[in-house]
C-alpha cells in the first residue's frame, strides 16, 4: 500500500526546477518556457510535495451595498475578491526573460476553489480572464463577485438598526487523507489587517444608499487535531452595516407625532359647541390612509415586530380612544335631559371629589343639603306662598337641575380623562424611547466586542 501511495504521490507533484530558462527577453519566450512547465496542469496542487500545503492569501473590497432584504434575510452586495498563492518550485530570470511579471490565462493554472459560505444565489458578474503570475511563483487572482448572501436581520430597532452580516471564506475540498494522517490541501490566511480591508471599502465605496459600512471586523477560527478530518480551514469577515434613519425619520416619524399632538389638542374644543368627534374621526381617517401609503417603507418580517410597527398601532389606538371618549362625553351632555336625577354616588364622586382635586375652576352645583340650612328653612316659612306662587310662574323658565349636573358630569370626567390621556401618551412614548436607545447601545456594545 505504502509503495502504490507514493507511486501515485510521485506522478501527481510539480516537478522542482531553480528556474524557467527562456530562449530570448521577451513576452513569446517567457510564454513558451511556461507552457513546457506549468501550462495545463490544472487538475493538481502546484507543490513538489502533496503533503506540503497551499497557502491562500485572501482580501476583499467592497465596493457597494446594493440591498438589505429584511423580508427573505439577504444581502445584496459587490465585492472585488483578491487571492494569492506560490507555484512551488516555480522562478525565472526577469533579465533573461525581460519582465519580472505576466497576464495569462486563469484557465492555463490551478487555481483554488474558495467559496463564500452564505452564498444562497448565483455570481451574476462579468466573466475575467486573466490573473498575474510573478518571476518568484507568486500567483495574484482579483474577482469581482456579487453576493447575495444570506444574513440574519434584526430589526426590532428599525430605523435605527445595526446589523451584523459574515463573510466566510473556505475551500470546498481542502483535505485529503495519507495512511493514517488528515492534511489540509489549501490554508486560508488575511493577505491585508482587516483595518485596511475598511480603510479601503470605505475609500471605493460607490453607493450611498439607505445603509452605510460603520465596522469591518475578522477572525480565523482554529482547528483542533480532532476535528481536521471534519472542518476546513476558513476565514470570516464581519460586515457592520447602519441604516441611514434620516428618510423614516422624515416620513415616518415626525408626522406620526405631529398627529397625535393635534388630537391631543383636540381636547380644547368644547364638546357641546363644537362637533369634535367629526374632527377626531377625520384625523383617524387620516392617519390610517397615511399609513397605508407609508407601509412600502415599513420592513416585512416574520422573525421579529419592529418597535415603529408598536408606536404606529399605539398612536392610532390612542386616536380612537379619544374618540370614543368624546362620543361619551356627547352621549352624557346631549341626552342629559332624558336621565334622571344623578345618583347621589356619581355626584359624590365627581362634582365634589373630584373637581376639588382636580379643576378647582370648575364651581359645585348647589346640593340639595344647601337648601336645608337653619337660615333657608325660617325663610321658606315666611314666604312659602310666595314661593309657591314664583314656582308656578317659572317653571316653564327653570333649567332642570339633573339636565345641569349630568351637564357638569360630562365636563369634569372630559377633564379627567384628558388628563389620563397625557399621562399614558408620556408613559408610552418615552417607554418606546428608552427601548430604542437601550437596544441600539447593546447592538452597538456587541459589535465593539468583537
Amino acid at each position: 500500500i505504502s509503495g502504490s501511495l507514493s507511486a501515485v504521490s510521485s506522478s501527481l507533484m510539480v516537478k522542482s526546477a531553480e528556474n524557467i530558462n527562456c530562449s530570448e527577453p521577451t513576452t513569446d519566450g517567457l510564454i513558451t518556457a511556461l507552457k513546457e512547465n506549468i501550462f495545463g496542469k490544472t487538475e493538481i496542487r502546484p507543490v513538489i510535495n502533496l503533503k506540503t500545503p497551499t497557502n491562500i492569501s485572501v482580501n476583499f473590497i467592497l465596493y457597494g451595498i446594493l440591498d438589505v432584504d429584511e423580508k427573505a434575510q439577504k444581502l445584496n452586495t459587490y465585492l472585488w475578491v483578491n487571492m494569492v498563492w506560490n507555484i512551488e518550485g516555480l522562478s525565472w530570470d526577469p533579465v533573461k526573460c525581460g519582465t519580472d511579471r505576466i497576464s495569462i490565462p486563469r484557465k492555463q493554472l490551478w487555481r483554488p476553489d474558495i467559496i463564500i459560505n452564505e452564498f444562497i444565489d448565483e455570481n451574476k458578474v462579468p466573466d475575467t480572464y486573466y490573473l498575474y503570475l510573478e518571476y518568484t511563483g507568486k500567483v495574484m487572482d482579483d474577482l469581482p463577485f456579487h453576493v447575495i448572501s444570506s444574513c440574519n436581520l434584526d430589526i426590532y430597532t428599525f430605523p435605527f438598526d445595526i446589523q451584523n452580516c459574515t463573510f466566510t471564506f473556505n475551500s470546498y475540498h481542502n483535505f485529503h487523507f495519507l495512511v493514517f494522517s488528515v492534511v489540509l490541501d489549501v490554508q486560508l490566511s488575511f493577505d491585508k489587517p482587516v483595518e485596511e480591508a475598511f480603510k479601503n471599502s470605505l475609500e471605493a465605496m460607490t453607493t450611498k444608499g439607505e445603509w452605510e459600512l460603520v465596522d469591518m471586523l475578522a477572525q480565523k477560527p482554529t482547528i483542533p487535531p480532532q476535528e481536521m478530518n471534519i472542518s476546513r480551514d476558513t476565514l470570516t469577515y464581519y460586515i457592520v452595516l447602519r441604516r441611514r434613519a434620516t428618510l423614516y425619520v422624515v416620513n415616518l416619524l415626525i408626522p406620526s407625532c405631529f398627529l397625535i399632538t393635534v388630537d391631543l389638542f383636540s381636547f380644547l374644543l368644547p364638546p357641546q359647541n363644537v362637533d369634535r368627534s367629526a374632527f377626531k374621526m377625520t384625523l383617524i381617517l387620516g392617519y390610517t390612509v397615511f399609513l397605508l401609503l407609508m407601509n412600502d417603507l415599513l420592513p416585512v418580517t416574520g422573525n421579529t415586530l419592529p418597535l415603529i410597527n408598536a408606536f404606529f398601532s399605539l398612536c392610532l389606538a390612542l386616536m380612537v380612544a379619544s374618540l370614543l371618549e368624546t362620543i361619551l362625553i356627547i352621549n352624557i351632555q346631549c341626552g342629559s335631559t332624558h336621565y334622571g336625577p344623578l345618583p347621589s354616588w356619581a355626584k359624590a364622586l365627581f362634582l365634589n371629589y373630584i373637581t376639588k382635586r382636580c379643576d378647582p375652576a370648575v364651581e359645585t352645583p348647589p346640593s340639595e343639603a344647601a337648601y336645608k340650612t337653619p337660615a333657608l328653612l325660617e325663610l321658606k316659612e315666611i314666604s312659602y306662598e310666595l314661593l309657591s306662587i314664583r314656582q308656578q310662574i317659572d317653571k316653564h323658565f327653570k333649567t332642570d337641575e339633573s339636565a345641569e349636573e349630568w351637564m357638569h358630569l360630562g365636563q369634569v370626567i372630559d377633564r379627567l380623562l384628558f388628563c389620563l390621556y397625557v399621562v399614558f401618551l408620556s408613559v408610552s412614548f418615552i417607554t418606546i424611547l428608552v427601548f430604542w436607545i437601550y437596544w441600539y447601545k447593546k447592538n452597538a456594545s456587541l459589535i465593539n466586542k468583537w
